[in-house]
């Protein structure tokens, strides 16, 4: 259920889309390409930005949010028809054979919620006691998950700003060399470009980063407590074609 899926495109043609509106505009303006480039500004931007969420985050959630930030370009397999099929032929498993019979399914199922969901019902566990131990872990998971997408979203917040010290550091090189008109040029570019970037990451990578993220995070959610749905209704005894019915709202 967590396994990655096709690339998503819409991801794809928003960064060549946006780069490409700057970069020809820079053109067409009569600029170059080569003045956007400054490696010390850079530096400063990026370095800084990742320390000041470094440093409000835990190592955990930091390794997690960048590792979810893979999700942008290839999301969660959702596959919302294949989990209402496994979970409705599950109905009709303990209907049939009784919720016994569902513990030799619990071995060939790898997602750890399939898999603890399905042991509950093996055991014969009441629908209240699936619901409380099934919504404890999609909480668990969902503010794991938001956590570690506020990652983005701190570094979309901090960006700018060390934009704007970069650009001071840049001007304040550029006080120190007024003798010098080789180093000026040099120094001015740095403190404009540190702003470009500041703002250009906050607004074209991190801040839609965490946004799309949040939207996957909803999506999760959502099946879970379908999951759930479907597990506390197979306890209940309920018919699996009502099962279906019911489990094809949750994904319009």
């Amino acid at each position: 259920m967590d396994k990655e899926s096709k690339m998503d495109i819409n991801s794809v043609l928003g960064i060549i889309l946006a780069l490409t509106a700057i970069i020809g505009g820079q053109i067409l303006e009569g600029g170059h390409i080569g003045s956007l480039v400054q490696v010390a500004a850079f530096l400063i931007v990026v370095g800084g930005t990742v320390g000041a969420v470094l440093l409000q985050s835990p190592v955990r959630i930091f390794v997690n949010g960048i590792k979810m930030g893979a999700w942008v370009f290839f999301p969660p397999e959702k596959s919302p028809h294949v989990l209402i099929k496994q979970i409705t032929s599950w109905a009709h498993i303990a209907r049939k054979e009784g919720l016994l019979a569902l513990e030799s399914h619990v071995k060939v199922v790898s997602d750890p919620f399939l898999k603890k969901g399905l042991q509950l019902l093996a055991d014969g566990s009441t629908s209240e006691k699936i619901r409380e131990a099934l919504e404890i872990d999609i909480s668990a998971m969902e503010s794991f998950q938001r956590q570690s997408a506020k990652v983005w979203e701190a570094a979309g917040g901090y960006a700018p700003t060390i934009g704007i010290l970069g650009a001071v550091l840049g001007l304040i090189h550029v006080m120190e060399n007024l003798s010098d008109p080789d180093l000026l040029g040099q120094g001015i570019a740095v403190a404009f470009v540190a702003t470009i970037y500041g703002v250009g990451l906050a607004n074209l990578v991190f801040l839609p980063i965490a946004n799309k993220l949040k939207s996957i995070i909803n999506e999760n959610v959502v099946r879970h407590e379908a999951l759930l749905d479907g597990f506390i209704a197979i306890a209940d005894g309920e018919n699996p074609r009502l099962i279906e019915n019911r489990l094809n709202g949750y994904f319009i």
